[in-house]
């Protein structure tokens, strides 16, 4: 999995076993690659241009990135290649048009021949052709194996996009409902490189927890459009670009006089926690017991107590205390979707995607 935040690729091993129509994940390996500073800036320079020369040659070596990873996640897990079934890829989201077109770039092809294993990638379009957002698509995992068997519960990830799942008990698909909430870690992370150049991310939230939010930005950025959209509704960095960053630390810099790096980046955090608790009051009717958060956001302590704030009196808990590490979900979530694919099973949730009915998601690439 290599996410919008663009700083790595997280990769993980995992046994799945079919107990009467619910799933059990057991995650038996993972590990993280981060990427170094060219790989980074050659994948952010392609979210905004690029010739087709550098497309195609970023597809292909990203496809090596990606095969690097996998094969560290094996050897730490201790199994052999001939124990995969498949590898599930979600490659890199390039662009992301919700409702119209999606491309995720990482030639399946190249991990196929590095590692003699049949892969199944490119998994959001099959949702768009069908109507759908083509995102998310973690609610199948959210439901099938993170759900809580007694209460409705709210995941919440907190990648570069900020998404959450709305779960009943049991993980009943029928009432399942998911959207993108907005920013999760990922303008958080553009500000702060921005600001902080040898930073590839505010390191523990120290600088947020140092600052002041300027309130007045925050509110005026809450007005865009796209928080007050119903779901299912999905985004990316399209909206949230380098742009939108430029133009969030101006606004900061026009409104506060003597306004610090850490105010700045105070006010990200507090835009990321406030269209989060924003959404839940706007679209979330379910009677939730809690929000369980995941992500990299999640490892942010200042971003963590933003959100328990805005959510308060709703209990606020990490994804790690209740399963595995939450770095890990996403990479498991798109595994079952590889999983599902093999066995010709549907991936997406119409209730989260809105596509016209359910779709076994992904192309096989065989070994």
């Amino acid at each position: 999995m290599s996410g919008t935040s663009l700083d790595g690729v997280a990769a993980a091993v995992v046994r799945f076993t079919d107990r009467d129509g619910r799933i059990d994940a057991e995650l038996v390996g993972f590990t993280q690659r981060g990427y170094t500073r060219e790989q980074h800036n050659r994948l952010a320079r392609a979210l905004v241009e690029g010739t087709p020369a550098e497309y195609c040659q970023l597809g292909f070596d990203l496809g090596g990135w990606l095969a690097d990873a996998a094969v560290a996640a094996i050897a730490e897990a201790g199994v052999s290649r001939k124990e995969l079934a498949a590898i599930a890829s979600h490659g890199q989201s390039i662009w992301h048009e919700p409702g119209h077109s999606t491309w995720q770039i990482g030639e399946s092809a190249v991990i196929a021949e590095r590692l003699g294993v049949p892969v199944v990638n490119d998994f959001r379009v099959r949702d768009v052709a069908a109507g759908g957002q083509g995102a998310p698509l973690v609610p199948i995992a959210d439901a099938m194996i993170f759900s809580s068997p007694t209460d409705w519960r709210a995941l919440q990830n907190l990648g570069g996009i900020g998404n959450v799942t709305v779960v009943p008990p049991g993980g009943d698909l029928t009432g399942v409902r998911a959207f993108d909430t907005g920013p999760g870690a990922g303008v958080i992370d553009k500000v702060t490189r921005a600001l902080r150049h040898e930073l590839p991310y505010d390191v523990d939230g120290r600088l947020a927890a140092a600052g002041s939010p300027v309130t007045p930005v925050v509110t005026a950025l809450l007005a865009h459009p796209y928080f007050a959209a119903e779901p299912p509704k999905s985004t990316g960095p399209e909206l949230f670009s380098p742009v939108y960053v430029t133009s969030l630390i101006r606004m900061c810099r026009d409104e506060r006089s003597g306004c610090t790096d850490e105010d700045i980046i105070a006010s990200a955090v507090a835009l990321t926690a406030r269209s989060i608790a924003d959404s839940y009051r706007r679209f979330i009717a379910e009677p939730i017991s809690e929000v369980v958060l995941s992500g990299g956001g999640a490892k942010n302590p200042t971003l963590v107590g933003a959100i328990s704030s805005a959510l308060s009196p709703l209990p606020v808990r990490l994804f790690d205390e209740l399963f595995f590490d939450g770095e890990a979900k996403e990479a498991v979530a798109f595994a079952l979707l590889g999983y599902l694919h093999l066995k010709g099973r549907f991936g997406n949730v119409r209730s989260a995607t809105g596509a016209l009915g359910p779709r076994i998601l992904g192309k096989l690439t065989p070994p």
